[in-house]
C-alpha cells in the first residue's frame, strides 16, 4: 500500500511513522509512506494557504489554489489513488471502511486546516471524505494517523500475529459486531482482584462461552444497535 499525507505541517508525522507497526510495515516494503507540504505549492512572495470566507463567518479557509495543485503533484505519482479529505463533516470512519481501505494500493489523505477547504476543490478533486468522529480537530493529522493506524494493520504481514485480528472488537463488519470481551494476564491475582476461574480452566469450549456472553453483556452496555439509535 502506499499512502501520500498532503498537510502543511509535515513534521507532525515524523514521529509517528518511524515507530511500531508502522515503521516496521515501511521496512518490510508493506508499506510506503509519504508526506507532502502544501506550503510548496503556495504562491510567491507570501505562500499563503489561507484566506478569508465569502459571505463572512470567523476564520480562514484553505486557498483552492496551492492545495489542488499538491493534490494533483501527488495523483501524478499514484494515478489510481483514492483521495480522502479528513473532515469533521465526513462519513464516520468505522471497522467496514478501514477494512475496505485496507485493500487499495494507494491513497491519498488531505489534512484540512483552519476552518476548512474550498468546496471547491472537495468537488474538483475529493474522492470521499472522512471523519474519526463527531468533535473537531484543530486539523485532518491526528485523524490522518488514525486512519493509517487503522487499515495498515488489516494489511496481510502487518501484524505479526494475525489470529489476534480476528478475535478482537469490531472484527465483524455488521450490525451484530461485538465488542472484545475483558483479558487478563499474569498474575492470577493484583490488588485483591482475580483472574475468572474459567480463564485458568484450561477448558477451552467453556473459555469461548464465557468470552461470547461477557462480549455481548459489554456491547450491550456500551453500543446502540441502528434501531435504538433512530429510537427518540
Amino acid at each position: 500500500m502506499k499512502v501520500e499525507i498532503i498537510t502543511i505541517f509535515p513534521e507532525l508525522f515524523s514521529g509517528f511513522l518511524s515507530s511500531s507497526l508502522v515503521a516496521k510495515a515501511q521496512e518490510k516494503n508493506l508499506l510506503t509512506i509519504s508526506t507532502l507540504n502544501i506550503r510548496d505549492f503556495a504562491d510567491a512572495p507570501h505562500y499563503h494557504v489561507d484566506d478569508t470566507p465569502y459571505g463572512g463567518g470567523a476564520g480562514m479557509l484553505m486557498k483552492p489554489e496551492p492545495l489542488c495543485r499538491a493534490i494533483e503533484d501527488s495523483k501524478s505519482r499514484l494515478p489510481s489513488a483514492k483521495v480522502i479529505l479528513l473532515s469533521a463533516s465526513g462519513e464516520t470512519f468505522t471497522q467496514r471502511k478501514a477494512l475496505e481501505l485496507s485493500h487499495c494500493s494507494e491513497i491519498i489523505l488531505v489534512c484540512g486546516r483552519y476552518e476548512g477547504i474550498d468546496q471547491r476543490v472537495i468537488d474538483l478533486l475529493v474522492d470521499e471524505e472522512i471523519s474519526i468522529g463527531d468533535y473537531v480537530l484543530m486539523g485532518g493529522e491526528v485523524p490522518a494517523m488514525v486512519l493509517i493506524e487503522a487499515c495498515t494493520r488489516l494489511v496481510s504481514g502487518v501484524v505479526g500475529n494475525e489470529e489476534s485480528i480476528e478475535t478482537e472488537s469490531f472484527r465483524s463488519t455488521d450490525e451484530s459486531a461485538q465488542l472484545e470481551a475483558p483479558q487478563y494476564t499474569r498474575p492470577a491475582e493484583f490488588r485483591g482482584h482475580k483472574v475468572p476461574e474459567v480463564l485458568l480452566s484450561g477448558n477451552h469450549k467453556k473459555i469461548a462461552e464465557w468470552r461470547l456472553q461477557e462480549s455481548k453483556k459489554l456491547t450491550s452496555k456500551r453500543r446502540k444497535t441502528a434501531a435504538q439509535r433512530n429510537t427518540p
